[in-house]
């Protein structure tokens, strides 16, 4: 699980018969904080590549943008591959499952504009 925010909008990429692949990056920070002898401890974040299929792509080509903040349930994949120089080189990667946008969608009425949460979205038919 992870919750962070869209670093970049999401490359989204379809093949065999409409169907899609979606790429991001995810910024998640765990908060900095005190220690007793008054020693700061900064804020550390780190970068996840995100990669979706299918039906959660779609989704994400419509409704994920930079700084939107997502949750994200997945498995983590690592694969390796030569560069040009021949050094082998190794990509970790979060292949989501589920996904839930959490930053609210302004959105019209009347005369004032209300915070909605965006829907959640699930992928039964994920590719493993």
């Amino acid at each position: 699980m992870l919750i962070g925010n869209v670093g970049k909008d999401p490359d989204v990429r379809y093949y065999d018969a409409d169907q899609a692949m979606a790429m991001f990056t995810l910024a998640t920070t765990e908060r900095g904080y005190k220690l007793q002898n008054g020693t700061e401890v900064p804020d550390r974040t780190d970068w996840h590549n995100i990669v979706l299929f299918r039906g959660l792509a779609k989704v994400a080509e419509k409704y994920v943008h930079k700084g939107d903040k997502l949750y994200i349930e997945g498995q983590i994949r690592t694969r390796s591959y030569d560069d040009q120089k021949g050094i082998k080189r190794y990509i970790t990667e979060v292949y989501g499952e589920n996904m839930e946008l959490l930053s609210p969608k302004p959105v019209q009425t009347t005369n004032t504009v209300a915070e909605q949460p965006m829907p959640a979205a699930d992928n039964g038919d994920a590719p493993f």
